[in-house]
């Protein structure tokens, strides 16, 4: 667990929103035994933070060392130019998911070499102080993006307060984080938006068929609609470039598939392939080959915890679980995923206990 004595980061840290993403600050800052001061339009989520542990309300003549505003893009750049302003002495950074929008709109304020972007690559479907966690950042990649004028102090600073928070520090130029969530966020989560879309209104024959595919690929289209919709708005340039990329693609596919083209199609399915091989693999490290070893699981409780104990029994690791749901009987099917080498060594283990299982 992270220890504030291993930072620069003394505190007081001020959290100026209150939601997911800054009551996960808040409690993880409080778990290093940093002070807290919380600020919210809405009161009763600094209430609501306060309970859960998160810290005090921020009061007239707190002077914070660090200032975390955490509040939706559109606000961004608000935010931060009032904690400029409100704490003259205090480094401000923000959790934000887009870097360029809100510091081309804070050109020329004061005081804006005390501003250093950042933004940790973690959150839930859930929302709100509730849904908060101290551990959501933990071992989770948090980018540290200082503008060409930041101060390295404050840089030092919010590289700290990811530290502090257990996430992993990666240092990059506004620009080219906005370009990074783009490939690997925002054009992800637009596209799968615009699959799940075509099942809207579908007929009940063909949503039948529904599988573990279709779930797969629509997962993250269920995100809140406006808050996407200022996530993505707010990285336009770097979104607009790489769907000019993805509606290219898209016309080379139509292309083939009109024209039966086998050749074409297997070139663009091809590329698809090469592309999760280059997503990295567990813990960061380089993509290994998977193999899934799928189990019919009875819908009984403690049937999972039969399976994950047979599982462990057979000394092979899991690297990854999924379950889908057999419409026809009363079973899930979970996707053990194992080292390809591991796999038969896993099948045999479980078929020797009685599990219906295959490759």
């Amino acid at each position: 667990m992270p220890e504030a004595s291993t930072s620069v980061l003394t505190g007081p840290v001020q959290v100026v929103g209150t939601g997911l993403i800054g009551t996960s600050v808040a409690l993880a800052c409080r778990r290093a035994g940093l002070e807290v001061l919380l600020s919210d339009l809405d009161p009763d989520h600094v209430r609501t933070a306060s309970g859960l542990g998160a810290g005090r309300p921020a009061e007239p003549g707190d002077t914070p060392e660090l200032v975390v505003v955490a509040v939706p893009p559109d606000h961004l750049a608000e935010a931060i130019r009032a904690a400029l302003v409100a704490s003259p002495d205090a480094v401000v950074t923000d959790v934000g998911s887009v870097k360029l929008a809100p510091l081309d709109a804070l050109a020329g304020q004061p005081g804006l070499d005390r501003y250093v972007g950042s933004h940790p690559m973690a959150g839930s479907e859930r929302s709100g102080p509730l849904a908060a966690s101290a551990a959501l950042f933990d071992g989770r990649p948090w980018a540290v993006t200082p503008a060409a004028d930041a101060r390295a102090a404050g840089v030092r600073l919010v590289e700290a307060l990811a530290e502090v928070c257990g996430g992993v520090v990666v240092r990059m130029r506004p620009e080219e984080h906005d370009r990074a969530v783009a490939r690997t966020s925002h054009v992800p989560h637009l596209v799968s938006a615009l699959v799940a879309g075509t099942l809207a209104g579908a007929s009940a024959d063909h949503l039948a068929l529904s599988g573990q595919g279709v779930r797969d690929v629509t997962r993250i289209a269920a995100g809140d609609p406006g808050l996407y919709s200022q996530i993505i708005g707010g990285n336009a340039t770097a979104v607009a470039a790489l769907l000019g990329e993805l509606r290219d693609r898209l016309d080379l596919a139509l292309d083939a598939v009109r024209d039966g083209d086998r050749a074409g199609l297997a070139s663009l399915l091809a590329h698809g392939v090469a592309g999760t091989l280059a997503i990295p693999g567990k813990h960061g490290g380089p993509p290994r080959p998977m193999v899934a070893v799928v189990v019919a699981v009875p819908d009984h409780p403690g049937e999972l915890a039969r399976l994950f104990a047979d599982a462990g029994d057979s000394g092979v690791n899991i690297e990854d679980v999924r379950i889908d749901h057999d419409p026809g009987r009363l079973v899930g099917l979970v996707e053990l995923d194992v080292a390809a080498e591991h796999a038969e060594e896993l099948l045999g283990a479980l078929e020797s206990r009685g599990w219906a299982a295959h490759r």
